[in-house]
């Protein structure tokens, strides 16, 4: 093989890999999603309003490291499963984005993360829109008070939303 087609071949290869990493198309392509709340039976007229989910914390998104914004809102589900719901949530796109619940009053820089620790809900289902996230029902909710719009692939809080008691 000549030296211009191995030439080729690493270049194709770099290029490939430079992709993945970055998935740059991302950047251009939004993702909404429009979940409904589970267990949320507003207008059935058979529903008992016990069974109706029952906010526990809330607080609203602000950026780091893009711009972020929506409200986050840790729910108690009739059935005793806890749901956290991003509501007229829009962040950026990206490769490999999490949603983390964080063990501060609040995220603002990458170390907090790493440094507090967290409990990783689950890949971002879409950068806009509404939409639920399971939570371990054993989790201690006076210990994780944050959620962070978390890129695993380079370790960046996109932005984050402080959870205090909701009214």
């Amino acid at each position: 093989m000549s030296r211009r087609a191995l030439l080729l071949i690493a270049a194709v290869v770099v290029l490939g890999g430079a992709w993945y990493a970055f998935r740059p198309e991302r950047i251009f392509i939004d993702k909404t999603v429009s979940e409904t709340l589970p267990g949320d039976s507003a207008g059935a007229a058979t529903a008992a309003a016990d069974d109706a989910p029952m906010p526990l914390l809330a607080g609203d998104f602000h950026s780091n490291a893009h711009d972020t914004k929506g409200t986050a809102t840790i729910y108690r589900l009739g059935d005793g499963r806890l749901v956290l719901r991003l509501t007229e949530f829009e962040t950026s796109n990206g490769p490999d984005v999490q949603i983390y619940l964080v063990a501060a009053e609040d995220v603002n820089d990458d170390e907090t993360v790493a440094d507090a620790g967290f409990v990783n809900l689950g890949a971002m289902k879409g950068n806009i829109g509404d939409q639920n996230y399971d939570v371990p029902v054993d989790i201690d909710l006076a210990k994780y008070r944050a959620v962070s719009i978390w890129c695993r692939r380079f370790s960046v809080n996109f932005g984050a939303a402080p959870l205090t008691p909701a009214s």
